[in-house]
């Protein structure tokens, strides 16, 4: 570790970049991804540029609070195909440089070029090189940060921005890190920096400075991790190929639905899309989640082991049903989410299958056609005209959706405690069991 130098690149403002770049009438100008902008928006946003950040923009704010604070923005949905490209693109570059690289998300990525010295100079450099050839290949900018850990890297990228690149040397790693909020350290969100307030603490370096079996008390083990990281300590590889840990899609009603044939028919849709990817990367599932957002934000999640794991959408759907038709009753729906995760091989998780030949064999050909055709191809005659996203599109952050393509697999793993586009939903949790009805 002490001849560790790793990277941490990101790309500002991607998504908001991309448009930008593709479209230069919108540089200069506040622009929005995420949907149309009104005061009757649904949904969030998923990247401003940093002219709508002048006004208080940011990601997972609503679209509705983001058209108030500037309703001269220009609003752009979402388009996966280009960023899953550009991003693609950036990776290929990053990995000119080392075989290890760890995708974090479609827009950053650790490097470990430790051993990339001989060939391309110290970590700066290897920094500089790679914001020049992506400013000039791909034409977005990157911040990077230069350290040796994950880390104090991430820490250091994010300083910056837009166009930035901070070094920290080795053994200066505390020194960078006390001033700074504790908020930016990595498993402390807004909970534990208020726990943490009760012991003075408003700075890294407060809690660096803290005894570790003070921390250790209140915090459980989570409070020994959090000290060594607040001085800098940071033991994690970057790993190039950790395994997918689930699938899943999520779609938010554009107004509020307790309609139960809309419920089920949005549940359906997206059964069939996680079982869809599940079969293009060759695993199975052993357990499915749904998640079910209300009118008021609260957020309840419910999840079931399977007797067999899968691949198919008819068991996932009909899982995925069963936990939430008792949640449902008597609600607004806002969103809905179904998730497969405890993935295996498909050889791995069963001996036999116990699918009808026929029912595989159509299932297969469906996804030939799919292929060959495009996603849309071939759609269950219940899901005709029921406005739902057509198709849900594969996540070009996740392992199993990149090693369908033939692409390496990388983590998409977040670091603990970060905040999310959850962070105002309160959130219940229950695994039932399978052989609850």
């Amino acid at each position: 570790m002490t001849n560790r130098t790793i990277l941490h690149v990101d790309l500002d403002a991607f998504f908001a970049a991309v448009e930008q770049r593709d479209r230069p009438e919108l540089r200069g100008r506040p622009v929005v991804v995420g949907g149309a902008g009104s005061e009757d928006a649904r949904g969030v946003v998923s990247a401003a540029s940093y002219e709508a950040r002048r006004f208080g923009i940011h990601s997972a704010m609503s679209l509705r609070e983001a058209y108030r604070r500037c309703p001269d923005a220009v609003f752009l949905p979402v388009d996966g195909r280009r960023y899953q490209q550009a991003s693609r693109d950036v990776m290929a570059i990053l990995r000119r440089f080392t075989p290890l690289v760890e995708p974090i998300s479609i827009d950053e990525a650790f490097l470990d070029v430790s051993a990339s010295a001989a060939l391309f100079g110290d970590g700066p450099t290897i920094a500089r090189r790679i914001k020049t050839e992506v400013r000039e290949e791909v034409g977005l900018t990157a911040s990077v940060g230069v350290a040796g850990t994950k880390l104090v890297a991430k820490i250091a990228s994010d300083l910056r921005k837009p166009d930035g690149l901070v070094v920290v040397s080795w053994g200066e790693e505390a020194a960078f890190l006390g001033p700074l909020p504790i908020g930016r350290l990595w498993g402390v969100g807004e909970k534990t920096a208020a726990a943490l307030a009760e012991y003075s603490v408003r700075t890294i370096g407060d809690l660096a400075a803290l005894p570790p079996d003070l921390v250790v008390r209140r915090f459980g083990k989570h409070g020994a991790s959090l000290v060594e990281r607040a001085r800098g300590l940071d033991p994690d590889p970057v790993h190039d190929g950790d395994p997918a840990k689930s699938v899943g899609h999520e779609h938010t009603f554009d107004v509020d639905t307790s309609d139960m044939e809309v419920i089920e028919r949005t549940l359906l849709g997206m059964a069939e899309g996680v079982a869809g990817r599940l079969r293009s990367a060759g695993v199975r599932a052993g357990t499915v989640t749904v998640k079910i957002r209300d009118d008021s934000f609260r957020t309840i999640t419910r999840q079931r082991t399977l007797t067999e794991p899968t691949d198919l959408t008819d068991p996932i759907y009909s899982t995925a049903l069963a936990l939430a038709r008792p949640e449902v009753r008597g609600m607004r729906v806002r969103l809905l989410g179904v998730t497969a995760s405890n993935l295996g091989e498909r050889e791995q998780l069963s001996l036999f299958d116990a699918t009808e030949p026929r029912h595989r064999r159509a299932v297969e050909a469906a996804d030939s056609l799919r292929r060959r055709y495009g996603e849309g191809t071939v759609t269950r005659g219940r899901l005709l005209g029921a406005g739902l996203p057509a198709p849900f599109e594969r996540d070009p952050r996740n392992p199993l959706d990149r090693r369908s393509r033939g692409v390496p697999v990388d983590s998409d793993e977040p670091p603990a405690d970060q905040p999310g586009r959850d962070t105002q939903a309160d959130t219940e949790v229950d695994e039932i069991p399978p052989d609850e009805a």
